[in-house]
């Protein structure tokens, strides 16, 4: 009697720690699937790319530049489901945004980055 209580205590505490895995890690992260993370990722990493582009180019020309003067690939294209958009003030002030190339995409996060090279949603 003892085992099979114990075998069922177990089977419960099995079954509790795999809805608690599950659920942690069902497809989901923030909203977002875990598909779409590796792609935020790497938009992130080519904006942080793009604002130490702006940086080189102000260093050397005394003012920011849109994208086209960058000379990076795939900048003015759509890049991972995002489209990339630059506004330039001289040498005061530039944002790059990246937002979703399909506008019906609410799924997929708008980000940007300025001169203090921050990336906010």
């Amino acid at each position: 009697m003892r085992a099979a209580l114990g075998m069922v205590g177990l089977l419960i505490v099995l079954a509790i720690g795999y809805l608690i895995y599950s659920a942690q890690m069902g497809g989901e992260t923030n909203g977002r699937t875990l598909v779409q993370q590796p792609d935020l990722v790497a938009i992130k990493g080519h904006l942080l790319s793009l604002g130490q582009s702006e940086r080189l180019y102000l260093a050397a020309n005394g003012s920011y530049a849109i994208l086209e003067q960058l000379q990076q690939p795939d900048i003015t294209g759509n890049r991972g489901g995002y489209v990339f958009t630059a506004e330039v003030d001289g040498a005061v002030h530039f944002r790059i945004t990246a937002g979703p190339a399909d506008s019906s995409r609410a799924d997929l996060p708008t980000l940007s980055i300025d001169e203090t090279m921050q990336i906010s949603p």
